[in-house]
C-alpha cells in the first residue's frame, strides 16, 4: 500500500483524488476484483458502479468524506450479481466502522451529545444509536462467559421503585459477571436455574447473609462458602457499639471516644492509649469486652496463613466465642458460631468482597451520570460494557 493510500487506513482501497479544505474529501475504488463469493473461482464482470458517500474518521480537527466507488459484479458462472464487499465499510451503512467506533469512545469517555453534532457532523440521535450499539455489541461479546470460579456476591440499591439488585463478580478477573434485580431467593430463582456452568464455582465469597447463603447452597453445589472480612468485623464492633450504649448511653454520644473505641487497639498512640484506659477503668466490663473484642479482631484479620496455622487458631476463636456467650452480647457469638466454617476459610483466602464494593461506586456514579435509570435492562448493559469488557472488540 502506498503512502497516499494509506490515508484512508482501510485495505484494499486506491485513493484517486483528495481535495483538502474544510473538509477533506477522497475520492477511492477498489483495488482488486474479487472472485465471486457465490461459486469461487468463476470469473466476474463489472455490471454497474454507484457512489457512496461516507464520513470517515477525523484528521487533526478535520472531518473526512469518502466518496466510494462500489461496483456491482455479475458472474459469469452461476448467473448471479453481487456489490463489492469492503472491510470495515457495512452495507447500507453512510459512515465507516472506524468512525462509528471513533464517535462512541468518544461519547463514552465523556463528550456530550451536543459537543460531537458540532465535531462529527452527525445528529444527537445518531450519536445515541450509536453508543447503544455498540454497548449491546460489548454485553453480546460476554454472554457466552463461562460462570466464574471465584464469585463475588453482595446487594446494591438500585432504584426506590424496584429495590435492591444482586452484583455477582469474577473476583479473579476483577470484573463483573452480571446484574439481577432483587435480592431475594424467589426473584433470583429463575435467572440462576439457566446459569449455565453452576458447577464450575468453587469459592464464593459473601457478607454474612443468611438469604445468600441458602441461595448458595442450593444453586452452587460445588462451592465453599468465605465469609467477607470487612463484613465479620462490622459485625464484631456493630454487638460491642450496642452493649456499650446499654452500660453508656452518655460516653457513648462522645465522638472522641467513639473514635478511639471503633479503632484497633495496635494503632492508637500513646496518648490516645492513656485515655482511654482511664475511660474504662470505670466499667470493668465493659473494658473486659472492649480486650476481647480486640483479641477476636486481631484472630479476624488474620490473612493467607496454612492449614496448620488455621488450626492453632481455631481453639483461640472458640474461646474467644464461649466469652461472648457468657456476656451480654450472645447473638454475637451464636452468629459466629453459625458462620464459623466461612470465617476460619478466610483465613487461608486472599479475595475478598471489597473488590465488588469497588464496583459498587461505579455503579453508583453511572446512575448519577445518567440522573438515574428507571429500566432496569439499560443499566445492565451500561453496566456490563463499563465493568464486565475487557476493552478490546472481537469483531469490527
Amino acid at each position: 500500500m502506498s503512502q497516499i493510500d494509506s490515508i484512508l487506513g482501510l485495505a484494499d482501497l486506491t485513493i484517486q483524488r483528495v481535495d483538502r479544505g474544510r473538509i477533506i474529501q477522497v475520492w477511492a475504488s477498489p483495488k482488486t476484483r474479487p472472485s465471486c463469493i457465490h461459486c469461487p473461482n468463476h470469473p466476474v464482470r463489472i455490471k454497474a458502479t454507484h457512489l457512496r458517500t461516507l464520513k470517515h474518521t477525523r484528521q487533526g480537527n478535520q472531518l473526512v468524506v469518502l466518496y466510494l466507488s462500489v461496483p456491482k459484479y455479475h458472474c459469469l458462472g452461476c448467473n448471479r450479481y453481487f456489490r463489492h464487499p469492503f472491510k470495515g465499510i457495512r452495507p447500507r451503512f453512510r459512515a465507516t466502522e472506524c468512525f462509528r467506533l471513533e464517535v462512541f469512545e468518544a461519547h463514552d469517555g465523556g463528550v456530550c451529545q451536543s459537543k460531537l453534532s458540532l465535531t462529527h457532523k452527525i445528529s444527537s440521535a445518531t450519536v445515541e444509536r450509536w453508543y447503544q450499539h455498540h454497548i449491546k455489541k460489548r454485553v453480546s461479546e460476554l454472554s457466552s462467559r463461562p460462570c466464574p470460579q471465584i464469585l463475588g456476591i453482595d446487594e446494591h440499591f438500585f432504584s426506590r421503585k424496584k429495590g435492591y439488585a444482586t452484583t455477582m463478580v469474577d473476583l479473579k478477573n476483577h470484573k463483573v459477571f452480571d446484574v439481577v434485580l432483587g435480592r431475594s431467593e424467589a426473584s433470583l430463582q429463575g435467572y440462576l436455574s439457566r446459569l449455565r456452568g453452576r458447577d464450575q464455582v468453587k469459592f464464593v465469597v459473601m457478607d454474612l447473609s443468611e438469604t445468600y447463603r441458602n441461595i448458595v447452597q442450593r444453586y452452587f453445589p460445588n462451592a465453599k462458602i468465605i465469609a467477607d472480612r470487612f463484613h465479620v468485623i462490622r459485625l464484631v464492633n456493630h454487638h460491642f457499639l450496642k452493649m456499650w450504649q446499654q452500660h453508656d448511653p452518655v460516653g457513648r454520644k462522645n465522638r472522641g471516644l467513639l473514635s478511639l473505641m471503633r479503632r484497633h487497639q495496635w494503632n492508637l498512640k500513646f496518648e490516645q492509649k492513656i485515655n482511654l484506659n482511664e475511660y474504662l477503668e470505670q466499667y470493668p466490663v465493659l473494658r473486659a469486652m472492649y480486650e476481647a473484642k480486640q483479641k477476636l479482631n486481631s484472630i479476624l484479620l488474620t490473612k493467607n496463613i496454612r492449614a496448620k496455622g488455621a488450626r492453632e487458631l481455631i481453639p483461640k476463636l472458640m474461646e474467644l466465642i464461649d466469652q461472648f456467650a457468657n456476656s451480654p452480647v450472645k447473638t454475637l457469638a451464636q452468629t459466629l458460631k453459625s458462620w464459623l466454617e466461612p470465617i476460619v476459610r478466610m483465613w487461608r483466602f486472599s479475595k475478598s468482597n471489597g473488590i465488588t464494593e469497588g464496583f459498587h461506586t461505579k455503579m453508583e456514579m453511572m446512575s448519577r451520570r445518567a440522573y438515574g435509570f428507571r429500566n432496569f435492562e439499560n443499566y445492565r448493559l451500561r453496566v456490563l460494557a463499563h465493568c464486565g469488557w475487557n476493552g478490546v472488540f472481537n469483531r469490527v
